[in-house]
C-alpha cells in the first residue's frame, strides 16, 4: 500500500500573484508578515522562527533564496537540499501561508513589492543588522526579530555529519 503524502498547506506562488492577495489582504486588514531564508536542511530553528513569525500577524509569507543565490552567499557547495525540495517541505508546515522563490542578493526588492506590516528575521539578526530594515522602514513597516536563540544553523548538521561520518572520523 503506497502512502499518500499530505497536502500541501502554503501555495508557491509568483510575486505578481502574490501582490494581489496581498492587496486584498491590505482592504480586509490582516496583517502580513514575511520571513525570509535559506531553509537549507530544514531544522527546529527553523521551525521556531517561522512559529515565532506568524504569531506576529495574519498571514506568514515566507520567501525562499534560490538555489543560485544561495550559491552567491554561502559558496558553491550549497544549497545541499535544491530549491525545489525546500519549497515542498516549506510548503507542509502549517504557519506557512503563502511561499515565494527569489533570486536577488537580498530580499528588498521582495518587501518593496509587497510591504508587508512585518519583515522578520531571526535571531542571528538585531534590528541594526538586518540588511533591508531601511527599505522597510521607507514604506512604513518593521522589522522585528524573533525565534530561538541562534543555537541551531544548517552548516553545524553539516559539520556533525562530516565529523562522525567522513573517512577517518571516530
Amino acid at each position: 500500500m503506497t502512502a499518500v503524502p499530505p497536502e500541501p498547506t502554503a501555495a508557491v506562488t509568483g510575486l505578481e500573484a502574490l501582490a494581489a492577495e496581498r492587496e486584498r489582504w491590505r482592504q480586509e486588514g490582516r496583517t502580513v508578515v514575511l520571513a525570509n531564508g535559506a531553509f537549507d536542511m530544514l531544522h527546529v530553528g527553523h521551525v521556531r522562527y517561522l512559529a515565532a513569525a506568524r504569531a506576529l500577524g495574519d498571514v506568514l509569507i515566507v520567501a525562499v533564496n534560490s538555489d543560485r543565490s544561495v550559491r552567491a552567499s554561502k559558496g558553491p557547495l550549497r544549497p545541499v537540499v535544491p530549491e525545489a525540495e525546500r519549497l515542498e517541505l516549506l510548503s507542509h508546515l502549517r504557519m506557512v501561508d503563502r511561499l515565494l522563490l527569489f533570486d536577488t542578493p537580498t530580499v528588498g526588492p521582495v518587501l518593496e513589492r509587497l510591504r508587508p506590516e512585518i519583515h522578520a528575521k531571526g535571531t542571528d539578526y538585531t534590528v541594526e543588522t538586518v540588511p533591508e530594515r531601511e527599505v522597510v522602514a521607507a514604506y512604513g513597516g518593521r522589522t522585528v526579530i524573533c525565534g530561538d536563540p541562534k543555537d541551531h544553523a544548517s552548516t553545524d548538521i553539516i559539520a556533525t555529519i562530516v565529523s562522525r561520518f567522513a573517512p577517518g572520523a571516530p
